[in-house]
């Protein structure tokens, strides 16, 4: 831990705000490995940490999206500075064509890792009250929210939907297979199954571990790697419609990716540490690709309206399965404790710092550490 000045609010746009709870997932493990992560230029540390849920505490004179009092969650990427990118200038950086953005606890900028941030209204999303004990996981869910947002997108190209015949959610009569059972895959397989998907899990934990339960509570099928191996997963299963990938594991990723079946979608939201080269069966996966009409994409670092529905979903997915989604938090640690989660062995499904718990007005300012 260091100490560093407190931050001030610098423009009518900006907001202190409070950081109540901030989650350590496997990208902040990675940067604390030196895998990837940029400090800010000129400085010598990054503050990381980018999952966070925040109280605010002061607002400028021209902040009119937020207030004091406000739970919120902000977003992690930045636009880059370039009026070429026709992204970044329509707000949507997380399809950033230049590559030169900037993301709060990971590239250039500092995370929430601390007791007090200021960050720009336009970046805030605003959490019910009610979601304040979950609400650290509306970052990571985003992810899935923006897949299954462009899943749909994707499959509009076929002309025909037994969802729509049924007067049923778009992912009803299809199958999804979600490859791993932590914080970003239990959430995308809870949103897949509020979409209707039959969902199965596929991840090396064991059929009686904390993660196959939460799987058997929202009523989706856990799979094993002890016990079901690549080749088995389509004879259990059948036609796969979806995989979503959460994994970060190029090699089980790209092995998995032969059994995906007929006008089938393959979502990367993984990100690999530096590793070495892997063997795949390229022919195999482009043959594949070509004959059965399937599609592979990859998605990150979601915009506003994905953050939006992550926060309307957490709240529907907290009301149709409370047990599971509390269960995604199994440990609550003091900022002291940082160390053992960033670069101990990883335990748990979803640990978090909580750094204080939403203060009762008036809020008076003081130093911080992060």
């Amino acid at each position: 831990m260091i100490e560093v000045p407190e931050p001030r609010i610098e423009s009518p746009e900006q907001v202190m705000l409070r950081v109540l709870d901030v989650g350590i997932c496997g990208t902040d493990r990675e940067i604390a490995s030196f895998h990837y992560g940029t400090p800010p230029p000129g400085e010598a540390a990054l503050i990381i940490g980018h999952e966070s849920l925040a109280e605010v505490v002061a607002v400028g004179s021209g902040v009119s999206r937020v207030a004091v009092g406000d739970l919120v969650v902000p977003s992690v990427r930045r636009p880059c500075p370039h009026d070429s990118c026709t992204a970044c200038r329509a707000e949507r950086q997380d399809f950033c064509y230049t590559g030169d953005f900037r993301e709060r606890g990971i590239k250039e900028l500092p995370g929430f890792l601390s007791e007090l941030a200021v960050e720009h209204e336009s970046y805030l999303n605003v959490v019910p009250r009610q979601l304040a004990e979950i609400g650290v996981l509306v970052e990571p869910l985003t992810i899935a929210e923006k897949a299954l947002a462009e899943v749909a997108q994707v499959q509009k190209r076929l002309p025909w939907s037994c969802a729509a015949e049924h007067h049923k959610q778009w992912g009803h009569c299809h199958t999804a297979l979600v490859l791993g059972a932590g914080p970003v895959g239990l959430l995308g397989a809870m949103a897949l199954a509020a979409a209707d998907f039959d969902v199965f899990v596929y991840s090396r934990e064991g059929g009686d571990s904390a993660q196959a339960q939460l799987i058997a509570q929202m009523g989706a099928r856990y799979l094993s790697s002890q016990d079901t191996s690549v080749d088995q997963l389509s004879e259990v299963i059948g036609q796969i419609d979806l995989i979503y990938e959460a994994t970060g594991a190029s090699a089980l990723s790209f092995d998995v990716m032969r059994v995906l079946g007929t006008n089938g979608i393959f979502v990367f939201t993984g990100v690999p540490g530096r590793k070495g080269p892997v063997k795949i069966d390229t022919d195999l996966i482009m043959r594949n690709l070509v004959l059965k009409n399937q599609i592979v994409f990859g998605t990150v670092n979601a915009a506003r309206q994905s953050f939006e529905d992550a926060i309307r979903d957490l709240g529907t997915l907290a009301q149709r399965w409370p047990e599971a989604v509390r269960g995604l938090i199994t440990g609550r640690y003091a900022l002291e404790e940082v160390d053992g989660l960033l670069l101990g062995e990883a335990q748990g499904i979803k640990n978090v710092i909580r750094l204080t718990s939403p203060l009762p007005p008036p809020w008076k300012g003081g130093g911080g550490a992060c």
